[in-house]
């Protein structure tokens, strides 16, 4: 129970460092940056941040990279390049509101993943949770306005959701027991040069500024949103996720990472002043009532479980 609870504390750590990202990135947009180059800066700073914490940790362990090359690769390639390369080309034919509604339904393909490899099925309060979740998901991100649709868009959406599925069933992995902080630095350290190498071939446009940016009312430097973006939302976030996906298990995971975006909406007010709507106040709380039932029906089985093992135990006695 005890790591249960630690688990989704750093799964809320990882979702509000998180959603940091979009005032980051959107202050620097402003002063001139690339949404690409924001993000290849922002994966590599990360990478450079992690490398001697990285290092230590896996002194003495790099035996345990063997076994997990393929998922480290996968990691860094999906998870972490390909994600950002799928929701960036997803915004430039969508509106941003509907790219992240199509991201953020990957929480539905964690939940019929555990169904088919693992034989989970989902439970009613699940469903019923991932029901509340989407729909308070799309109230947050007011999609009551006209939006813009393509179909290219929906497939660079629906390619952003997959990848987001893979960053949490490779995040919940325990078998393979790579440290939480040496998975992220090694995928992060792949999955920058693999952004590098997209926006050299024009795949993402590649263009910076050293402007002054604008957090809070306030003009800072450039520097200021580079190392959140780089530090907070990527280095802190990942490790937290990985280690919080490890406790709770890639669905539960899934489901606490929706959090992100209110998160996102909260930080975009305070530094912003891009202020939320009252429907967008009301998703974020359907949001949350999904969270609870999902987390609620993932305790009911250890409930069962510690019941039978007490009943055992009288039986023997």
């Amino acid at each position: 129970m005890r790591s249960s609870s630690v688990g989704l504390g750093l799964a809320v750590l990882s979702a509000g460092t998180f959603g940091t990202a979009g005032a980051f990135a959107a202050s620097l947009m402003s002063a001139g940056w690339s949404p690409g180059a924001a993000v290849t800066v922002r994966v590599s700073i990360a990478a450079l941040a992690l490398t001697i914490p990285g290092l230590l940790q896996m002194r003495g362990r790099w035996g345990m990279l063997r076994g997990s090359l393929g998922s480290t690769l996968l990691y860094g390639l999906i998870a972490v390049a390909g994600a950002q390369l799928c929701y960036f080309n997803a915004v430039e034919h969508l509106s941003v509101a509907v790219a992240l509604l199509l991201e953020y339904s990957g929480t539905l393909l964690v939940v019929g993943w555990m169904w088919l490899r693992h034989s989970d099925r989902p439970r009613p309060l699940t469903v019923l949770g991932a029901a509340l979740a989407l729909v308070g998901l799309a109230l947050v991100l007011n999609l009551t306005g006209a939006q813009h649709v393509s179909v290219v868009g929906i497939l660079w959406g629906l390619g952003a959701a997959f990848c987001l599925a893979t960053y949490f069933v490779l995040s919940a992995r325990t078998t393979e027991s790579m440290p939480p902080l040496a998975m992220a630095w090694l995928g992060l350290a792949v999955g920058a040069p693999a952004l590098l190498v997209a926006g050299l071939i024009g795949v993402v446009p590649l263009h910076a500024s050293t402007s002054d940016a604008v957090l809070a009312d306030h003009h800072v430097s450039w520097l200021i949103p580079i190392a959140g973006l780089s530090l907070v939302a990527a280095a802190f976030a990942y490790c937290a996720g990985i280690a919080a996906a490890r406790r709770l298990g890639a669905r539960l995971a899934s489901f606490v990472g929706l959090a992100e975006v209110l998160f996102a909406v909260l930080i975009a007010w305070a530094l912003l002043d891009q202020r939320p709507t009252v429907l967008q106040a009301i998703g974020g709380v359907v949001v949350l009532a999904g969270i609870a039932l999902v987390r609620l029906d993932e305790r009911e089985p250890a409930r069962v479980a510690i019941a039978a093992d007490l009943e055992l135990a009288v039986a023997a006695a």
